[in-house]
């Protein structure tokens, strides 16, 4: 009977993962990128047709890949970013011309390349395609002719077209340089809107979550968009407006948290007419005075109103009269790689298991003899590429259906003999197609992604097949890829985030509690709490947590009723941090007795202690922190999230 239970569970849950893996979703289709991203790839086959030399052009068209990484960031750090990116192509096109006789070097450096690419973007939190296009053109000149005294010569021409997808990226900043960072100051403030429309109502919470969120994007924005020997009166703006923007958040937390009525719409209304203006070049017009506030209200309605009208201040007054001191703080490249370089972070243990699956499907794929054996691992490091199990599992199921397609698509072309022109349009189109897709769902990004790299790998290599031979191969190929890596994935990563959680959530606990006593305690003259150690690891922990919960959310099998439970502990740690964080930034801290720094500290201890043995905690009375109600508060929920027992189901 159990059973036939379980087989009757996991036939709906095969169901939803196929519908969530063909699911298209509603986002806008990123037109103006997917058409620059055409015109970085086929651009440089075009001059390489111009010049003579169609392989030249290809190899070229291979750096382009790099505009598949922009992203909508600050130009600041688009620019390093976009440039470690080049070089990390051209790194991999020399390896590729190196190791092209050696099929076991091959394997081993494909493997190694992959884990190092996953680690670095994971650990920097960069958005993009992670490692996959890094072991494409490691593959695809891995691929080629063996010809070593063409390394340099091969990876100069991947340099030259990386740098024009380089000059592409970067084209905006001439028309609006800190447009990133204004998106995302206008969405704190539409945010905030929202959390003033939700006061007094059930989804207070939820929206609280969003505005925190958006809050730390912000400010991590604002520090990769600033640049200390170049600062402009706009970026000075954004910076003073999202300062006062957690203010106003944290001011709203203290006095209107545990509201049971409205507040006047008319603050939601002001704060998002104040979001909408802002950017526009033409501030003639005071937000203030185009919504009238209530005649009756109380205190701190009063108080929530000056500090509104004070925001429309900053954004209107002449930037003489508003400029600060800008405080960038941000961990150094150290501290985040040895965050995430520790055997219980998700983000070191994904990019070891990545690697080994990836060149193990290489070694077989050379053992067996296929042709073209690369196509192989690069199909496992499509499924690989996805977030968590479900995610690998959507990645295959799409990959899978999307390739298929795309197979025949790329024989078809490639059964015609196209040459010069019409292959760079036919770049050119796969490549606009792709991106126009990406945003929606994976599987129609690989109908048109697999016939665009089928089309540049065949045509910089020596060989000439039938229409069936060449479909079937490549379908072959594909398949047991993705086998591969879901049987990789299955075998070494299923439980692998859920069983850490308890230990991390511990360490995270007592990171908190070693910030808490810095911030409330004398620490001689000069010191800094928003510079601190201990700030650095609460960071770091709390980073690693979000990652390792999102991983094992996406498990299977997973408890969702501990998964929901654990989220509330997870969101209450996120917003006990992010409190804690903002007090160090607070000048006039209270310096608490011996006795109530015991006394938080013995609760913060008594909850970690529970948590790491996987039992309720008791609950102990939290003393009052002067002038910070909310962070008591915070810690009072912690210990009421961390009372459920059904929250440590999720664990074997």
């Amino acid at each position: 009977m159990v059973e036939s239970s379980k087989s009757g569970a996991s036939s709906p849950r095969v169901l939803t993962i196929m519908k969530q893996a063909m699911a298209v979703n509603k986002k806008p289709f990123p037109w103006l990128k997917a058409f620059c991203a055409g015109v970085a790839a086929a651009f440089p086959v075009m001059i390489g047709l111009l010049f003579g030399n169609f392989e030249y052009g290809l190899l070229a068209g291979m750096g382009g890949f790099t505009y598949l990484y922009v992203f909508n960031i600050p130009y600041a750090q688009r620019a390093k970013k976009l440039l470690f990116v080049i070089l990390g192509m051209c790194l991999v096109t020399i390896l590729g011309t190196f190791a092209a006789p050696y099929p076991l070097a091959i394997a081993l450096l494909m493997g190694l390349i992959g884990a190092v690419a996953l680690f670095i973007f994971g650990a920097l939190r960069i958005a993009g395609p992670s490692a996959i296009f890094f072991v494409l053109v490691f593959a695809m000149t891995s691929g080629m002719p063996a010809q070593t005294e063409l390394a340099l010569l091969r990876a100069g021409l991947v340099f030259i077209g990386g740098t024009l997808s380089w000059i592409i990226a970067m084209f905006g900043w001439f028309f609006n340089p800190h447009g990133p960072e204004t998106g995302v100051v206008q969405g704190v403030y539409l945010e905030l809107a929202g959390l003033l429309d939700s006061v007094g109502t059930k989804k207070f919470n939820e929206s609280r979550h969003r505005v925190m969120s958006v809050l730390k994007e912000a400010e991590e924005t604002l520090a990769e968009g600033y640049i200390s020997w170049r600062t402009t009166d706009l970026f000075n703006r954004l910076y003073v407006l999202n300062n006062h923007a957690n203010k106003l958040f944290l001011f709203i937390l203290e006095n209107f948290s545990e509201s049971n009525s409205n507040i006047p719409p008319e603050l939601g209304q002001t704060v998002r007419e104040m979001a909408y203006s802002l950017g526009q070049k033409d501030k003639s017009e005071r937000v203030s005075q185009k919504i009238l506030q209530p005649v009756d209200m109380d205190e701190k309605v009063i108080h929530l109103f000056t500090k509104v009208y004070n925001a429309d201040a900053i954004m209107n007054e002449p930037t003489s009269k508003i400029n600060q001191t800008i405080q960038i703080f941000k961990p150094s490249i150290k501290t985040i790689f040895m965050g995430a370089f520790d055997k219980h972070s998700i983000i070191f243990i994904t990019a070891i298991r990545f690697g080994v699956i990836v060149s193990i499907a290489a070694i077989l794929a050379f053992q067996f003899g296929f042709v073209r054996s690369y196509w192989v691992p690069l199909s496992c490091v499509a499924v690989l590429s996805g977030s968590s199990i479900v995610a690998t599992y959507h990645r295959a199921i799409q990959r899978g259906f999307g390739t298929i397609l795309g197979i025949l698509i790329a024989s078809l072309i490639l059964a015609m003999h196209p040459d010069g022109y019409i292959i760079a349009f036919f770049i050119f189109l796969l490549t606009f197609i792709t991106e126009l897709f990406i945003v929606k769902n994976y599987g129609l990004a690989a109908l048109f992604f697999t016939p665009n790299a089928l089309l540049m790998a065949e045509s910089t290599s020596q060989g000439s097949f039938s229409f069936a031979y060449f479909a079937s191969a490549r379908l072959i190929d594909v398949a047991i890829g993705i086998c591969l890596g879901l049987f990789g994935v299955w075998l070494v990563g299923r439980r692998s985030a859920s069983s850490r959680l308890p230990h991390l959530i511990t360490k995270t606990i007592r990171s908190q509690a070693q910030f808490l006593f810095i911030l409330f305690s004398d620490q001689g003259e000069g010191f800094i709490a928003s510079e601190s150690r201990e700030l650095k690891k609460m960071r770091t922990n709390i980073i690693n947590l979000i990652t390792l919960y999102s991983t094992a959310a996406g498990e299977i099998p997973v408890n969702q009723k501990a998964v929901e439970h654990y989220w509330t502990v997870i969101f209450t740690i996120e917003h006990l941090g992010f409190l804690l964080e903002n007090c160090s930034k607070t000048e006039g801290r209270p310096f608490l007795s011996d006795e109530l720094l015991s006394q938080l500290l013995y609760v913060f201890e008594t909850m970690a202690n529970a948590t790491d043995r996987q039992r309720p905690p008791s609950l102990i009375k939290v003393p009052d922190i002067d002038g910070f109600p909310s962070i008591k508060s915070e810690i009072i929920l912690l210990q009421k999230s961390l009372q459920s027992k059904s929250s440590l189901a999720i664990l074997p």
